[in-house]
């Protein structure tokens, strides 16, 4: 919370709100990560108004550090349980890490959703070092988080993170006809018996050069490694993209995952989503013009004649689109620059790379800075 305060990503949260945010941590379930919301004893407790406590719960919302899980209501729980007396439904909240803070630290999460992060009680560890916000987003609409899992009409709910298949819940008892369709791997590849043969192979290698992938099954390790089949990966570079990802994670090391299909399952995601950025990147170096032959060059070499001969300087000219498309080629390659424009003139920066590009800056400049603190 201090992290998200100070890094500005509320306009109006402040000391208040990390006090109300300490109240809650002071009286949460560490096990299950909900805390009951009590607004009058809070309100008594802090010394502050119930309106500035509700006020400083919804900056708590807007910021994704907190989610609802049951609305209070004046329903008296305890007629419904036949004894006398009157007690009200009680408003519970559970702890929710904003994605902001987690990108900014490099962290990998497995799964999506509340329950893909293990709860842990960090109240006698030592406190984070603060770091700046991968993006101030306070001019964007909020949207406050909920558990409650909205659906429309016959779609289909996944639940517990990646996984190779889906339940779907059938209306009606008339039985289907078998696909003619191949199945899929994880990636989307169609699967043959060549690719997952060499799956089969690299899953037995893992399994006996890797301990902490043990916990998972034959077969759904295979199953993970039916892409790395299909793409022809050999033993030790199945082997090496496993232990990269585990190091990734820290898993094998501070923690032992149960489901480690999983893990790798959204570490090929990854790796896929990184391979097609390369690609589109190259496709983009490929078509630029070099900055000798444009047009923005040669108009920027006009006027630099032209002020010369007049002794005067022209006012500055409007940043074109071509301006723009040079510098988000190259920006990537030189993020530490992008970085600091952002630093020194946000809106200015946004114009010229875009979000993507200064998200991705200021997300990597975090992350150093986080890395050298920590040695």
């Amino acid at each position: 919370m201090q992290w998200l305060i100070n890094g500005g990503l509320h306009p109006k949260a402040n000391a208040t709100t990390l006090r109300v945010a300490e109240d809650l941590a002071a009286r949460m379930d560490y096990d299950t990560g909900h805390v009951l919301y009590g607004l009058d004893t809070m309100a008594a407790r802090l010394d502050i108004s119930r309106a500035s406590v509700a006020r400083h719960i919804s900056y708590l919302r807007e910021l994704a550090a907190l989610a609802w899980v049951q609305h209070g209501t004046r329903t008296n729980r305890l007629a419904a349980k036949g004894l006398k007396g009157y007690q009200g439904t009680a408003t519970i909240y559970a702890a929710v890490i904003p994605a902001a803070y987690d990108h900014a630290m490099g962290h990998t999460i497995i799964g999506s959703g509340y329950n893909a992060r293990i709860i842990v009680d960090l109240r006698t560890q030592p406190k984070p070092v603060d770091n700046p916000p991968v993006d101030n987003s306070s001019t964007q609409v909020r949207e406050t988080p909920s558990l409650t899992v909205v659906k429309k009409s016959g779609q289909v709910q996944v639940v517990g993170g990646v996984t190779t298949t889906a339940q779907r819940q059938r209306t009606d008892s008339t039985p289907t006809k078998p696909s003619s369709k191949k199945r899929g791997t994880i990636l989307g590849a169609t699967v043959t018996a060549s690719g997952m043969r060499l799956g089969d192979k690299l899953a037995r290698a893992i399994r006996s050069r890797v301990s902490w992938t043990r916990k998972a099954s034959h077969d759904e390790l295979r199953w993970v490694c039916a892409d790395m089949g299909e793409q022809q990966w050999t033993e030790n570079d199945a082997v090496r993209f496993v232990v990269e990802a585990g190091l990734a994670s820290h898993a094998g090391l501070a923690w032992n995952p149960e489901r480690p299909h999983r893990l790798l399952a959204a570490a090929l995601r990854a790796h896929q989503e990184q391979q097609e950025q390369d690609r589109q990147m190259d496709e983009a170096r490929a078509q630029a013009v070099a900055w000798e032959d444009s047009t923005a060059y040669r108009e920027m070499a006009d006027r630099a004649s032209l002020a010369a001969l007049f002794s005067a300087v022209e006012p500055e000219q409007e940043r074109t689109d071509e301006d723009r498309k040079r510098a988000q080629l190259y920006g990537w390659d030189d993020w530490e620059r992008v970085a600091a424009h952002y630093a020194e003139d946000p809106d200015d920066a946004l114009d010229l790379y875009e979000e993507r590009l200064c998200t991705y800056a200021v997300g990597k400049a975090a992350r150093l800075e986080w890395q050298g603190s920590r040695a």
